[in-house]
């Protein structure tokens, strides 16, 4: 294994064509979200008509009632006291308050204070109180008025936030109701899972041993075969490790170990798929032992399967650069290689069970690797990253907690 500092890198995404279909094919779907988004727009802008459109008539009408309560009071006026139009404008003002809210009923209340005055107060037809008894009829109405336009007021407001509430309640409850129906539906997705898993193990076991036997003899159908089956056994492996990693069932044993023998046993699994490629290894040797905590032959998973989809995606005789550092209170593993990359948009989904991004060779797997060696990295108080490589290229860096490293709290 080589010696020196390994360095971190990164690499540019590389570029993905697309076909025509494709092209549509992606263009529909902004379509539809443009349609989807254009009718809440549309919905959004109705609700708020409808709500002018209310609010306007309520002030039409009221408006229109005091206009016509005070022609008739005021053509009989002669036979009427002024605590009869008192009374009559508290009403119309408590319907406007109730209609219009606050800026209705104080308009109204205005409204009525200057009627009362210039049409039910001697002198008749001016703006002008003779009598200090008149003055306080005019301020007991305007304050009974106000009090009262402002105690409806409040009383909307706090009707209008208990619908809220009440419409945010019964959200909150469709949302629960919606996530245990989806947790259910993990959960039977999960045992439908590890059940098909077993049942498929007996039948490829079949399969293989018949076609080992004539393999031996030569036969290429059934060399493919065994090499198919092997393909599925993996398969099913990582479909069965998957469901154990969601149920909680899979469970890992930090302990002491070195990094050096990690990635000499990382080595020797990916040996025979290097083909014609190199790694070049860098380890630190300048510190002490690189020594961490993490289980080992789950750790060993990880690291190959690292090391192996960069072989995986590297160019012929392009080398595959495997190196390992202290990085304050972790261990840190930077398997960089000259592959196409991974686009912006896929860095994070690539973690994701089953995703495969565009870029992904044909037969190279149903996309569990990754999402299989974040979680087992994460049980194990680690992370596992994508950085872009300069120079073009991929870099996923393992970092896992290093012997004596707290823990936490």
């Amino acid at each position: 294994m080589g010696r020196g500092r390994g360095q971190s890198a990164a690499i540019p995404a590389g570029a993905h064509h697309q076909s025509a279909a494709q092209d549509r094919g992606a263009r529909r779907p902004a379509r539809a979200r443009r349609h989807r988004a254009g009718g809440r727009l549309s919905r959004r802008a109705a609700g708020v008509t409808r709500v002018v459109g209310s609010r306007v008539r309520a002030w039409l009408w009221w408006v229109g009632l005091f206009v016509v309560v005070t022609v008739v009071l005021r053509a009989s006026r002669d036979g009427l006291d002024v605590a009869h139009a008192v009374l009559t404008y508290l009403l119309v003002m408590l319907g406007g308050s109730v209609s219009g809210g606050r800026p209705l009923g104080f308009t109204l209340t205005g409204a009525g204070v200057l009627s009362l005055d210039f049409f039910f107060q001697t002198p008749y037809d001016t703006l002008t109180v003779a009598k200090p008894l008149d003055g306080f009829v005019l301020l007991a109405f305007m304050t009974t008025a106000a009090v009262t336009t402002e105690l409806l007021a409040a009383e909307r407001a706090r009707a209008a936030e208990a619908e809220l509430l009440a419409a945010e309640r019964t959200r909150l409850i469709a949302a629960a109701e919606h996530a245990e129906a989806l947790r259910e539906a993990d959960r039977l997705k999960d045992v439908v899972l590890a059940s098909v898993s077993h049942d498929l193990r007996t039948p490829l076991t079949t399969i293989k041993a018949l076609a080992q036997a004539g393999a031996r003899q030569g036969d290429q159908n059934a060399i493919a075969i065994e090499e198919q089956a092997d393909r599925l056994a993996r398969l099913v492996a990582d479909l069965l490790d998957l469901s154990r990693l969601q149920g909680g069932a899979l469970p890992v044993h930090p302990e002491p170990n070195t990094a050096e023998d990690l990635v000499g046993a990382a080595l020797r699994q990916v040996a025979g798929l290097l083909g014609d490629r190199t790694v070049e290894t860098k380890i630190d040797f300048t510190e002490p032992a690189l020594v961490g905590r993490f289980d080992f032959v789950q750790t060993l998973r990880i690291l190959t399967n690292l090391v192996g989809n960069a072989i995986q995606y590297s160019p012929s005789q392009s080398p595959i650069e495997l190196s390992v550092e202290r990085d304050g209170d972790n261990l840190m593993f930077a398997v960089a290689d000259r592959g196409p990359g991974i686009a912006p948009a896929d860095r994070e989904r690539i973690f994701e069970p089953f995703y495969r991004p565009a870029s992904a060779v044909a037969g190279s797997g149903a996309g569990l690797g990754l999402a299989i060696a974040r979680r087992l990295a994460e049980l194990q108080r680690g992370t596992i990253e994508y950085a872009e490589r300069p120079g073009g290229g991929s870099i996923f860096v393992l970092r896992l907690p290093a012997d004596g490293a707290p823990e936490p709290l």
